[in-house]
């Protein structure tokens, strides 16, 4: 049915065998060339679209099938002959001229997931008027197909190398000199994503040390989802402590978020890395620049960016929000809650690989371990205690919980402190007076409420959590 096929946060994401299938596939891509071909500013001979895709089950075969509907409808396509990261999709439409960009990806979701996302000509995701658009031409009409040797031969199809680009892309935005000069010893998690061995790769000629694990292709990834968070992470937080390295890096399955552990196996999340990421460009590199967070941001970034006097934007969650404003303003950084973070003068995209990078540079620059830099942000900046707890959700309970996050708002107080300020322009946030708060947020990704929490103590935080479940279940 077509109420099945809805794009959310960040694309359409599906559970694989049901909604999520080769049919379903062609009919979101022949949505696409529908769009494409009624918007008059692409002329059909120069409307090309790049499409890439992960290493989940079914990633392959449905770039292949929306090559061949894209194709069917004369649109010329650049396919990926890899699995890849999702910013090399970016850097593909941006370089080669797309009008667009597909990706098979269900980012960090769980193994039964997987998805497609739209790039822009920016190589940005694209805006929700968008996917609205989208999604009204859904089942409008009914697939077109040829196949991939067929589209070859009218040089509708080209199947390429889009990652060597990519790569070159990394290269030029890094201190490559800096970083050949480290001694780091690192382990890289790929989390049998497209990450593969790109970091050990871009250093294989530096003095730093690289060891990858989990970057082989795993459609189940694990047992576990390919989310770089501290639950996930526990075999590369053990391998640290035994085998003595000096970081670790995780990036998620489409390799556009990072997140980090310090020498001695502790989870860094993400919201840490933007802080220290930011505190690198503006010291070491001498950047300007405003930030951009989410509503489910850290207040460390505003502490950082009053004290160099940078502009600070908030948004809803979903990077697509900080892409646009990085178009429109002078950005130094963007980043959002699960660690999709952008860079000034990049793409308009997150980039979990060129995150971990700029996090070894920093560590040289500074001659520091990650650990020593948090203890000298923190004393500097004040205690920043951040957590996430997820809670299954059924489409069925959706309605339940909206009304009661509504009833929620005639608090006066939470967990016995005054509620300064109240946010609602994405889920509900408590803004306390004791500078700590708490969001609740229905996902638009994934069958789950998200309640999030930080205060300058940790107990302080698992509180507030507590305390928000035990709203939500009431």
């Amino acid at each position: 049915m077509p109420e099945k096929i809805k794009f959310g946060t960040d694309g359409w994401r599906a559970v694989i065998g049901q909604e999520f299938n080769l049919k379903n596939v062609a009919v979101v891509a022949q949505a696409i060339a529908d769009y494409l071909l009624l918007n008059t500013q692409y002329s059909i001979l120069n409307t090309q679209v790049a499409v890439g895709y992960d290493n989940r089950r079914l990633s392959p075969e449905s770039a292949r099938v929306i090559s061949q509907v894209l194709a069917a409808n004369r649109i010329k396509v650049l396919l990926s002959d890899r699995p890849l990261p999702t910013p090399a999709v970016s850097h593909a439409v941006r370089i080669h001229h797309c009008v667009a960009g597909v990706m098979v990806t269900a980012s960090h979701n769980p193994a039964r997931f997987n998805g497609i996302k739209i790039k822009d000509a920016r190589g940005s995701s694209v805006e929700k008027t968008v996917t609205n658009q989208v999604e009204q031409l859904i089942f409008k009409h009914k697939p077109n197909k040829i196949s991939l040797q067929k589209a070859q031969q009218k040089r509708l199809l080209k199947i390429s190398n889009l990652v060597a680009d990519y790569l070159k892309l990394l290269k030029s935005y890094l201190d490559i000199p800096r970083l050949k000069k480290g001694k780091l010893k690192v382990l890289v998690d790929a989390m049998y994503g497209t990450a593969n061995s790109y970091i050990a790769e871009i250093l294989k000629h530096s003095a730093c040390r690289v060891t990858t694990i989990h970057k082989k292709r795993d459609c189940s990834f694990g047992g576990i989802k390919p989310e770089p968070i501290e639950d996930c992470l526990k075999e590369a937080a053990g391998l640290i402590k035994r085998k003595g390295f000096d970081l670790g890096l995780a990036t998620d399955g489409d390799a556009d978020r990072i997140a980090a552990l310090d020498e001695r196996g502790r989870f860094v999340n993400p919201q840490q890395v933007i802080a220290l990421l930011l505190l690198y460009l503006v010291g070491s590199r001498k950047l300007k620049g405003a930030v951009v967070k989410t509503i489910s941001g850290t207040g460390l970034l505003d502490k950082i960016a009053k004290k160099y006097k940078l502009k600070v934007y908030e948004t809803p969650v979903g990077f697509k929000h900080i892409a646009d404003l990085m178009q429109k303003k002078d950005i130094l950084i963007g980043g959002e809650e699960g660690g999709g973070i952008g860079f000034k003068d990049y793409l308009p995209e997150r980039d979990g690989m060129l995150g971990g990078l700029l996090l070894m540079e920093m560590m040289i620059a500074e001659n520091k371990s990650l650990s020593q830099l948090l203890d000298q942000t923190h004393e500097e900046f004040g205690s920043y205690f951040y957590l996430r707890k997820d809670l299954k959700c059924l489409p069925t309970e959706k309605e339940k919980i909206r009304t009661r996050l509504i009833r929620m708002h005639r608090l006066k107080k939470f967990l016995g402190t005054a509620i300064a300020r109240v946010k609602d322009y994405d889920g509900l946030k408590f803004c306390l007076a004791d500078e700590s708060w708490i969001l609740f947020r229905l996902s638009g990704t994934e069958p789950v409420l998200r309640i999030y929490a930080e205060a300058g103590k940790l107990t302080r935080t698992r509180k507030l959590i507590a305390e928000g479940v035990r709203w939500v279940r009431s």
